[in-house]
């Protein structure tokens, strides 16, 4: 007999469960650390041949359409092959933006503070999540409406060209992805997302935003230098 079925029943099934959610981080970051590199390849790629931006159109259907296919295959190995289709698809599309900050004055400069920021972003957040084990869950309500409203600005903001209104959206989806990061994890530890899948998607998308939204803020504030 095992020892987890000579405990108490209260205490068996905390352990199991505690079990549970850190294999589901581990598969997690495992998995979020590949795609993470798959779509620095690809994004890569794109700026080395120049690749133009698929637009704003094709971007929404390839990225949902990839999104609902691995939601929906989410449980199955094909799953697998799903993720790295929609993280490699969305390299693919940063890579044209990274060329365009890059040919600017101090453009590598501020690639390089983009991505050191949102590292420390994220490990920071996930790190604190981690040790604290907090539970994140009431945030949820807060997130959904709000990257809701900052995504039809940002719309907005792309066919009525606003440039206040595209920075301010840039600034607010910094905060929601921030609190999305803190969110997911407590989900995780707490058994709140199970499917590891699912979990390293949601990572992908909120550190995906929170790059290219502190890309745009580093860009202002480098072209008023």
């Amino acid at each position: 007999m095992s020892s987890i079925n000579t405990l108490p029943t209260g205490v068996a099934r905390h352990t199991e469960a505690v079990i549970a959610s850190n294999q589901v981080i581990r598969n997690t970051y495992l998995l979020l650390s590949m795609t993470l590199l798959f779509a620095a390849a690809t994004a890569g790629a794109a700026v080395a041949l120049g690749l133009p931006h698929p637009g704003l159109i094709l971007t929404l259907i390839g990225y949902f359409g990839l999104l609902f296919l691995t939601t929906r295959l989410r449980n199955s190995g094909w799953g697998l092959l799903s993720v790295f289709a929609l993280t490699g698809f969305m390299g693919y599309t940063l890579g044209p933006i990274l060329s365009h900050y890059l040919g600017l004055p101090n453009g590598g400069q501020t690639v390089m503070m983009a991505m050191a920021g949102t590292a420390a972003i994220f490990l920071g957040l996930s790190g604190y999540a981690l040790s604290t084990r907090k539970d994140f869950s009431f945030m949820g309500g807060f997130l959904m409406v709000g990257i809701l409203l900052a995504f039809l600005a940002g719309l907005a903001a792309i066919f009525f060209a606003i440039p206040a209104l595209s920075l301010t959206v840039a600034a607010v989806f910094v905060l929601l992805m921030s609190g999305l990061i803190l969110y997911e994890t407590s989900n995780i530890i707490h058994g709140g997302e199970t499917n590891y899948v699912m979990a390293t998607v949601t990572l992908f998308v909120a550190i995906f935003n929170l790059f290219t939204s502190l890309l745009q803020l580093l860009g202002f504030i480098n072209s008023n230098d």
